[in-house]
């Protein structure tokens, strides 16, 4: 089996490294394919191909670089199927929803490109009549794009299109643990008009190859989204050149359901936020606060509806719902933090432990009550298919149990109560708040946390101002 290949300069070319990371699929624990933990050798090699072609692609007027970016969003969508079926083998994600993140990418891809005429900046009034203040937006420069295995295909267009309609070349680094769909992805944009080394690919482990590119002088901004130690680390490695950081971190998203909710709303809401990758998404529902008052209905509700998920590997069975989470090692973390849940006095109502598929890594629906929030559950990340429930009495105390947490990145809110719904938009300290909606963002919005859930964002107007450097020219002149 041959490791894939690394994409840099134009070309698809093979490391030196010898060093081989096996990509396992979750859901039949079978080795599908290998790549390189790239050596450092390699990164110089596609960060002095992206840092020569920034130097022309900046030039590129913005009309070109749309019309570039759309026509990969084109061949995506025309290779949708198969980049669905990739994402879903690699991922463990059910192929409708491996679908539906591949739907995210394009769209994701066609917004940027209609930007191809829209970047610009600002004239401002100056002190002296005989001068004009004029703010240029400029490309930042070499974006290094660090993608994250639990949605590769997706991530990759909000890092990949937002650099290249702003001017930007880049160097991606696919997660180890899903990098099938980053070299499927690869082989898209080969075949389109990007000139060579605007998009480079490399592969391999965050020690190694993300270190190489969060230290390097040539990179003018840092685009990662992983883990809140993983940001820390490139946050480091990063001040050694005072380099630009946009970092998407973790999140510990509390669901607030009111006694003025629409309960059956937010049950239908709160469970397909959890359910969704297996819970593995930064905005899903990591903790439920629930008013007293509906607390035993909204309970029983859910109960009921995550009895009914069906759970096993969608590409044997078109009918699952849910599919494995992402390693052995996730699932270990998943079943250890239930389980010390547990002995700190959680009660289980349905699920609490592994699926026995016979093979893969797959973990029951799970729904936990009796929760104090300062049990560790309740403080760090999940990222699984658990959700522990808990009890508040006041609108003012729920709100400042959610925000009590290092994590600041999303937030909902199930309510029909005007008054609760504008002092959320007040009080609540996320990057995003939904009301009554699902937990899934808007390409033209701003996918941004607070605290240590990260700074920045890739996607809307300001995504793309977080990608470009600004320059002020005053221009004095005589009458």
């Amino acid at each position: 089996m041959k490791p894939h290949p690394l994409y840099i300069n134009g070309q698809f070319v093979a490391s030196e490294s010898t060093e081989m990371i096996n990509i396992v699929n979750p859901g039949t624990e079978e080795v599908i394919s290998k790549v390189v933990d790239a050596k450092d050798e390699d990164v110089d090699q596609a960060i002095e191909a992206a840092f020569q072609a920034q130097k022309n692609w900046e030039k590129t007027p913005q009309v070109d670089r749309g019309l570039i970016v759309r026509r990969i969003a084109e061949a995506i969508h025309a290779d949708k199927e198969r980049l669905a079926q990739i994402l879903s083998e690699e991922q463990g994600k059910p192929i409708h929803e491996a679908s539906g993140e591949l739907d995210g990418a394009i769209d994701f891809f066609f917004y940027m490109s209609e930007w191809n005429r829209k970047i610009g900046g600002e004239i401002v009034p100056s002190d002296d009549s005989n001068e004009q203040i004029l703010i240029q937006r400029k490309p930042i420069g070499v974006v290094a794009g660090i993608i994250p295995w639990n949605y590769p295909v997706f991530i990759f267009a909000r890092k990949v299109a937002t650099a290249l309609i702003t001017g930007c070349s880049i160097v991606v680094k696919s997660s180890e643990e899903t990098p099938n769909t980053a070299a499927a992805l690869s082989e898209i944009i080969h075949q389109s008009d990007l000139p060579k080394g605007v998009y480079n690919l490399v592969t391999g482990k965050g020690d190694t190859v993300g270190n190489r590119l969060s230290t390097d002088a040539r990179v003018a901004i840092i685009s990662m989204t992983g883990s809140v130690p993983a940001g820390t680390k490139v946050m480091e490695a990063a001040a050694q050149n005072i380099t630009k950081v946009n970092l998407e971190l973790g999140g510990k998203a509390p669901m607030i359901v009111s006694k003025h909710a629409d309960v059956d709303l937010a049950v239908e809401h709160i469970k397909a936020s959890r359910i969704e990758n297996a819970g593995q998404a930064c905005i899903s529902a990591e903790r439920v606060y629930v008013q007293e008052d509906v607390a035993e209905l909204f309970i029983d509700k859910m109960i009921r509806a995550m009895k009914d998920i069906k759970v096993g590997y969608s590409l044997e069975d078109d009918n699952v719902d849910m599919g494995p989470v992402s390693s052995a090692h996730h699932l270990d973390k998943i079943e250890k933090i239930v389980e010390n849940a547990k002995k700190q006095g959680a009660e289980v109502k349905l699920g609490g432990e592994r699926l026995d598929l016979g093979k893969g890594y797959y973990y029951k629906p799970t729904v936990l009550t009796n929760i104090s929030d300062e049990l560790e559950i309740m403080k760090k990340e999940i990222f699984g298919p658990v959700l522990p429930i808990t009890t508040y009495k006041t609108f003012n105390e729920a709100i400042e149990r959610a925000n009590d947490s290092i994590y600041g990145l999303s937030s909902a809110l199930y309510t029909n109560d005007y008054n609760e719904v504008m002092q959320a938009s007040r009080d609540l300290q996320f990057g995003e708040t939904y009301v009554n909606r699902m937990t899934d963002e808007a390409t033209q919005g701003y996918h941004a946390g607070m605290r240590k859930s990260g700074i920045g964002g890739t996607d809307g107007k300001n995504g793309i101002n977080d990608f470009l450097s600004t320059h002020v020219m005053y221009l004095k002149y005589n009458e």
